[in-house]
C-alpha cells in the first residue's frame, strides 16, 4: 500500500513536469519572434540617412595676405611714389578687422589716398556652419545665407540680371527731369540701353549695374552704385561682389571716391578690378 502511494505521488509530479516544459517551449518560441521583430526594426533604422558631412573648409585664410598679393594692391591702390618705405609697405599691409572667431569671420581693409582720389578697398571671409546637420548640411546653409543676401541686393535668383542697368520708365509715365526713353516700338524709339540725351556723360554707354555673376565660385553677384550728383560733391562709386565657395561666403568691397566733382569712376574699370581680385580669392580657396 505505501509503494502504491508513493507511485501514484511520482507520476502527478511527471506531469506537471512535462506541462512546465511544454510551456517553457512555447515561450521561447514567442521570445524568437519579438528577436526577430526587433531586428526589421534595427534594419529599418540603418534605413535612416545620415548626417550631412561638416563642409569642405574647416578654417579660414589670413584675409590680408590671401589671394592679395603686392602687385594687385598696387594696381588698385595707387599712392604716391614719394611715400617713404615703411608707409608704403605699412598702407599694403593692411588693417585686420576685429574677430572674435578668426575660423568663422575674419577680414581686412586698405585705404589709400592721392590728389585726384580716395580709394578703399575691403575683404571679408565668412564660413558658415549648419548646427542641425541632420536637417541640413554647412552647404546648404551657406547657400541660403548668400540667396537672403541676394535677394536683399534685388537681383533675381537663379539666372542673370534681366537689366544691367536701371528699369526703363513705365511707358505713359510723366516725364522726370531727366531724359527719358521713347515707348518700345515707336516711330524712332532708340534701341533699349541707348542714350536719349546729347549731353548724356560719356561714361553712361559703359555702364554695367548690378547683377548675377557667371563662372566665379559656386554662384556669385556683383553690386554697382553710384552716389548721387552733387554741385560741390563728387560722385563716388561702390562695387560690392559677393560669391560662395563650398560653405564659405566672400565679400570683396572696392570704392572710388573722386577729389573733384565732375569726375565720375569709370564702371567698367572698377568692376574689372574688383572681379580680378574676386577671382584670384576663388583659386586661393580651390588650393
Amino acid at each position: 500500500m505505501q509503494r502504491k502511494a508513493a507511485v501514484r505521488g511520482v507520476l502527478p509530479g511527471i506531469a506537471m513536469f512535462a506541462a512546465l516544459a511544454v510551456g517553457a517551449g512555447a515561450l521561447t518560441g514567442c521570445t524568437g519572434g519579438g528577436k526577430t521583430g526587433g531586428g526589421n526594426d534595427a534594419k529599418g533604422g540603418a534605413n535612416q540617412a545620415a548626417p550631412a558631412q561638416p563642409g569642405k573648409y574647416r578654417s579660414l585664410p589670413a584675409p590680408c595676405k590671401a589671394g592679395v598679393e603686392s602687385k594687385r594692391l598696387k594696381g588698385m591702390l595707387p599712392i604716391p611714389d614719394t611715400l617713404p618705405a615703411p608707409q608704403r609697405d605699412q598702407l599694403y599691409a593692411g588693417v585686420a578687422d576685429a574677430s572674435y572667431d578668426g575660423d568663422r569671420h575674419v577680414g581686412c581693409r586698405w585705404s589709400a589716398q592721392v590728389p585726384e582720389e580716395t580709394r578703399l578697398l575691403s575683404v571679408v571671409f565668412e564660413r558658415v556652419v549648419s548646427y542641425d546637420r541632420a536637417a541640413m548640411s554647412d552647404d546648404d546653409k551657406a547657400r541660403q545665407v548668400y540667396v537672403r543676401r541676394l535677394t536683399d541686393a534685388h537681383l533675381p535668383f537663379p539666372g542673370p540680371s534681366a537689366s544691367p542697368t536701371p528699369a526703363a520708365p513705365t511707358p505713359g509715365a510723366p516725364t522726370p527731369p531727366a531724359p527719358t526713353a521713347a515707348a518700345p516700338g515707336a516711330p524712332g524709339a532708340p534701341s533699349p540701353g541707348a542714350s536719349t540725351s546729347p549731353t548724356a556723360s560719356p561714361s553712361a554707354p559703359v555702364e554695367l549695374g548690378s547683377r548675377v555673376l557667371e563662372g566665379l565660385g559656386s554662384e556669385a553677384y556683383i553690386e554697382d552704385k553710384l552716389s548721387p550728383a552733387g554741385a560741390t560733391a563728387a560722385q563716388s562709386r561702390t562695387v560690392r561682389i559677393v560669391f560662395r565657395t563650398s560653405n564659405v561666403i566672400v565679400t570683396v568691397e572696392y570704392a572710388v571716391q573722386p577729389a573733384l566733382p565732375g569726375v565720375v569712376p569709370p564702371s567698367g574699370e572698377t568692376q574689372e578690378k574688383a572681379r580680378q581680385l574676386a577671382q584670384a580669392l576663388v583659386e586661393r580657396f580651390n588650393e
